[in-house]
């Protein structure tokens, strides 16, 4: 099982084009009916998307789950040949892919949720260090499909409801007993740029489509 998760930024102007060109994307059903994925979720904000996959075989690139929308996103630069996509960093996670009947749902999710949040950019070594300690420590239990990338300051989240809470797997990286105690004593309302309105940490953003497969084997779409 592979997680990824990428950004792309629309050309302006090229909004509603883009949209509709996510919502009508064959290509990821193709996948979907191979068997190749478990869980896609394409999410909007402003003029952002982001497209998130658990692949089953191999690694996928969301050029090969959204090829028809190219035409309506914008280059990034940084690399010899302009891409649409940017990988985004997995930064946090409760849990990990130990096998596909680890990762498969039992149960019906009802809804998956995409958020955003800027870090303060002088903080995101510090955000990072917290995260991966709680991670590989395993200090507690979380939902186990949550997961957290980061792009330059953006941070973006994925979330399943009704959450599903076990103990990972998979064994943690360290050894070490780092973690506060305390969670809020990482004082994790330091690292957040607060929103215009005052708001710190995440804001739910709109979902453009979600389809997964749960243990019925049947291809599934969230309409929330």
């Amino acid at each position: 099982m592979f997680r990824m998760i990428a950004r792309a930024h629309i050309i302006e102007g090229l909004e509603s084009e883009a949209i509709e060109a996510a919502k009508r994307e064959q290509a990821v059903h193709l996948l979907m009916e191979q068997g190749e994925i478990m869980t896609v979720g394409c999410f909007k904000w402003e003029r952002n998307v982001f497209v998130y996959c658990e692949s089953v075989q191999s690694p996928l690139e969301p050029e090969a789950l959204l090829p028809g929308m190219a035409a309506y996103l914008e280059a990034w630069p940084g690399q010899a040949a302009a891409r649409k996509w940017i990988p985004m960093i997995d930064v946090f996670h409760f849990n990990e892919p130990a096998s596909y009947e680890h990762w498969l749902r039992q149960e019906p999710v009802e809804r998956r949720v995409g958020r955003v949040a800027h870090l303060k950019p002088e903080m995101a070594a510090s955000y990072i260090y917290y995260h991966y300690q709680l991670q590989e420590e395993q200090a507690f239990q979380g939902p186990k499909y949550e997961i957290i990338a980061m792009h330059e300051n953006l941070l973006f989240g994925y979330q399943e409801f009704p959450a599903v809470v076990e103990a990972p797997v998979l064994s943690g990286r360290l050894q070490t007993k780092g973690t506060p105690a305390n969670w809020s004593d990482s004082r994790m309302d330091l690292h957040f740029q607060p929103w215009e309105d005052g708001h710190l940490f995440f804001k739910p953003v709109e979902q453009l489509f979600a389809y997964y497969k749960d243990a019925s084997k049947k291809r599934l779409k969230n309409k929330d």
